[in-house]
């Protein structure tokens, strides 16, 4: 599977035309800088709403240097300026939305992205069931590949997949994620992720022991339909991190996977957007592109 293809206008091999939302943040600014070094991509748009940024080259605001793509709050603007700049590239060369903002905003821009043929890979966290279905459906009717992704490490990838496998032996179980505290929205997006493939077994977690009462409101954490009960954390100084504790008679196991730097998420998020534009529809989780 190759990630550009020849222009049939020219014949040369395209690199892949790839527009970030949230540009000038944490981890809007590392998909930037893995983008521009990467060869077969190239930044064709930068949107962000910092204030007194606005028409500011994206790369001298990261220290790359001068890029010659300019900051913009204008979503839909970027969005069609990237149509265009694939326009002659033939099929199956269509531009890349990478999405890192605010869930009060992703699903509106993952649902522009399709209607404008710009294909979105999504790291915002915070859709819901309903949503991503709609969007599923919606990419569905516009023959459009896109990838919502909760979370961009290989190695959480492999956690949830030792999660799965565990749930099937343990009756037990609680999962505890910590973020830094200018995250948004609680549970993470890869914690639930992390539940429901645990609970594609059909079982119940947690069978109650005792009645139990909370003298303090939360103390338990989220509980699911499933029994499992979900915990979040935020502080300062963390970055990305997850845990999930199994418990049975005499032993527990837990798994854990801690991010250290956002750098980690960036072979993902290439790996991703090489291969958006082959997929046949909307698709979450990075799992399903491993």
């Amino acid at each position: 599977m190759t990630s550009s293809t020849a222009s049939p206008q020219t014949g040369a091999v395209q690199p892949i035309a790839v527009v970030v939302a949230g540009a000038l943040g944490r981890m809007g600014a590392e998909v930037v800088k893995a983008v521009h070094h990467a060869p077969d991509c190239r930044l064709v748009g930068a949107i962000d709403t910092t204030p007194g940024k606005e028409g500011a080259d994206v790369g001298l605001e990261l220290g790359l240097g001068e890029l010659e793509v300019a900051i913009t709050a204008d979503f839909e603007g970027s969005l069609c300026l990237a149509s265009q700049a694939v326009r002659n590239d033939g099929p199956g060369n269509g531009a890349v939305l990478v999405d890192f903002t605010h869930p009060s905003v992703v699903y509106e821009h993952t649902r522009a992205a399709i209607a404008y043929g710009v294909h979105p890979v999504i790291g915002t966290t915070g859709l819901s069931p309903e949503q991503l279905g709609d969007l599923a459906s919606f990419a569905d009717k516009a023959s459009m590949g896109g990838a919502v992704i909760p979370n961009f490490s290989v190695g959480m990838v492999l956690l949830q997949q030792a999660a799965a496998a565990a749930a099937r032996f343990y009756d037990f179980a609680e999962l505890t994620e910590l973020h830094h505290n200018r995250k948004a929205d609680a549970p993470s997006g890869t914690c639930i992720k992390t539940a429901e493939l645990m609970e594609e077994l059909g079982k119940t977690f947690n069978p109650p022991q005792v009645e139990e009462h909370e003298t303090l409101a939360g103390s338990r954490g989220g509980q699911r339909d499933s029994g499992l009960r979900l915990h979040s954390i935020r502080l300062p100084g963390l970055v990305a991190h997850q845990e999930v504790m199994f418990g049975a008679p005499g032993e527990t196991y837990t798994l854990r996977h801690d991010t250290i730097d956002r750098s980690a998420y960036m072979p993902g998020v290439l790996l991703t957007v090489r291969r958006v534009r082959q997929l046949p529809g909307l698709v979450y989780g990075l799992e399903r592109l491993l």
